[in-house]
């Protein structure tokens, strides 16, 4: 029997608001995280992710007081992510009420950490966020990398993003799926840039690829807008769940509106 899909709602939160942009920039006030939170909970969201979308950018620590304000009106899983650097940062998190921290840029500068928090707090407990973007060929800058072609013929391929999407690493974000599940990680949120704040769906392309690279759990990010765009990901992609973020805080849909309508298009969910 096939696993239920998730559906996971995305708190990214700025200075202990939640706030959504496009394409990890403009970004604009969308709520309070303790309300949206206990609100999606009560939808029937299946997890729940907390983003702190500049700790990294600004090197310092998660917000741990608005992390402990949501774990308490929540009873779902609840992943929270953003200046996470070393195992003391995701000790305190899991101590404020988080079931799993996620990484990104301290993993990419120390792939060690995905192994020693695995090794301390059990592969359960650590995802690897994966920001990336899609870099056009240009020259020899595709050696070794595992590229695409658009509909006009040109060569890409998707670079790892950090610092919330300002860093370039020149890392293959295929590539470094293998790595970061070799290494230990439970599950891999994947996010695609260019899709991010868009409306326009999911980058299918990217999607597809990560999930044959690894065996792991893979969570879908970026460009949902319509609980089509979900039932999309999940057909044309082997992901384990999907999330998102302007369609549940601005009101388009709800995650029980969203369960219902994928039952129907005969995608298996927890309702």
């Amino acid at each position: 029997m096939t696993l239920a899909k998730r559906i996971i709602p995305c708190l990214d939160v700025d200075n202990g608001r939640v706030v959504k942009g496009v394409h990890f920039a403009d970004v604009k006030d969308a709520g309070d995280p303790v309300e949206l939170a206990k609100k999606y909970s009560e939808q029937g969201a299946d997890e729940l992710v907390f983003l702190d979308i500049t700790a990294s950018q600004q090197g310092r620590d998660t917000m741990k007081n608005v992390v402990r304000k949501v774990a308490m009106v929540i009873d779902i899983p609840f992943t929270v992510g953003g200046g996470i650097k070393k195992l003391e940062d995701a000790r305190g998190i899991l101590l404020s009420g988080a079931d799993k921290v996620s990484i990104n840029t301290a993993a990419v500068k120390g792939p060690e950490l995905i192994t020693q928090l695995m090794e301390i707090f059990g592969k359960q407990c650590v995802v690897v966020a994966i920001d990336a973007k899609r870099r056009y060929c240009e020259g020899v800058e595709c050696k070794g990398k595992h590229t695409f072609r658009d509909k006009k013929g040109r060569r890409y391929w998707f670079e790892v993003m950090i610092y919330g999407g300002k860093e370039g690493t020149g890392l293959d974000a295929i590539a470094w799926a293998r790595e970061v599940e070799k290494r230990g990680a439970g599950e891999i949120l994947l996010t695609s840039i260019d899709a991010d704040g868009t409306e326009n769906g999911y980058d299918i392309e990217l999607t597809r690829a990560i999930c044959k690279a690894s065996t792991i759990p893979v969570i879908a990010s970026g460009g949902c807008g319509s609980p089509r765009h979900m039932r999309e990901v999940f057909e044309k992609a082997d992901v384990d769940a999907a999330l998102a973020a302007s369609i549940f805080h601005y009101e388009k849909s709800t995650v029980d509106k969203v369960k219902k309508y994928l039952k129907r298009s005969g995608v298996r969910t927890r309702i």
